[in-house]
């Protein structure tokens, strides 16, 4: 590689790493029960309803949701949903930063699950 296409190169961004799945790539995917299913929203809004054997982590708790995350598998896949797939995007970035290794994300979020 020359010097100029290395320093132009599209620099790779954490972003890249989250999938974001379309309501039935996201259904399909969650099936086994086996997986991580992660729901970041509010405990209030999870109350009100959420996909059946999501654990709910809130994004906006920083230091709980940082715990809560570390102690789950950083190999196996996780699946996060919000509202609207808004948080959960953000969530799932700083989940690669944690150094999970795949990581999917439920596009249109809980809106999206519950139009269907």
């Amino acid at each position: 590689m020359s010097f100029l296409s290395t320093l132009f190169k599209p620099k790779s961004n954490k972003t890249d790493l989250v999938k974001i799945l379309n309501l039935q790539e996201f259904r399909d995917a969650i099936k086994n029960n086996k997986m991580q299913l992660i729901d970041v929203r509010t405990s209030q809004e999870y109350k009100g309803g959420h996909i059946k054997n999501a654990m709910n982590i809130d994004f906006f708790n920083g230091e709980a949701f940082r715990k809560t995350f570390e102690k789950l598998n950083k190999e196996e896949p996780v699946y996060v949903y919000c509202r609207s797939g808004n948080r959960s995007q953000k969530a799932a970035t700083r989940l690669v930063g944690m150094g999970f290794k795949k990581t999917y994300d439920l596009k249109g979020g809980f809106m999206e699950w519950e139009r269907q």
